[in-house]
């Protein structure tokens, strides 16, 4: 598969840079308490998996991991203004402080629906982690703890992202041309 018909809007290292500083901010916001149980990080699939396997080896006190499956583009570039959960959680979050850990924000539909469907559950505390925000496209408002880079609203894939199912490996973060080819 060749990548050289797709732009680079940030870089391998860039990433991993930024996730580093991110890792170093979650760690300072939740310091390590043994009277409380391990942070809880649920990542959005399949789109945060890559981002969420960085972030955890940069976050340096004991985290605990679950998934939330999504699905709002299916093969499509645009959303459907729907969202599906495919997958739920494996554990409870009661009395937890949990970290949503998404890789995009792009009109705050999944987000905002997430968080107000983990907020029945009664975590501690929820709150959000994206390596990517889009606010130029929103549509419903969240709130983001953390945001690794803003960017335009160009459609975008690697490092994680997706277009039907292509171009997760990418090192970086690279913007699709419109005809949905690279």
């Amino acid at each position: 598969m060749a990548y050289s018909r797709l732009e680079t809007l940030i870089s391998g290292q860039q990433l991993q840079v930024r996730v580093k500083e991110l890792g170093r901010m979650i760690t300072a916001d939740y310091p390590a308490d043994p009277g409380r149980e391990d942070l809880r990080l649920i990542a959005v699939l399949s789109g945060a998996f890559v981002f969420l396997a960085d972030l955890i080896r940069e976050i340096e006190r004991d985290v605990s991991v679950d998934f939330l499956g999504t699905n709002s583009y299916g093969p499509s570039t645009t959303t459907s203004g729907e969202v599906k959960i495919g997958k739920d959680l494996d554990h409870e979050i009661a009395g937890l402080d949990v970290l949503l850990v998404e890789d995009i924000v792009d009109t705050g539909l999944t987000v905002n629906y997430l968080c107000q469907v983990l907020q029945q559950r009664q975590p501690r505390s929820l709150r959000v982690v994206t390596l990517l925000d889009k606010p130029s496209r929103r549509i419903k408002p969240v709130e983001l703890a953390y945001v690794g880079f803003e960017i335009p609203d160009r459609f975008v894939v690697g490092y994680g992202l997706d277009h039907a199912q292509r171009y997760r490996n990418l090192p970086g973060i690279c913007v699709l041309g419109k005809d949905g080819l690279a």
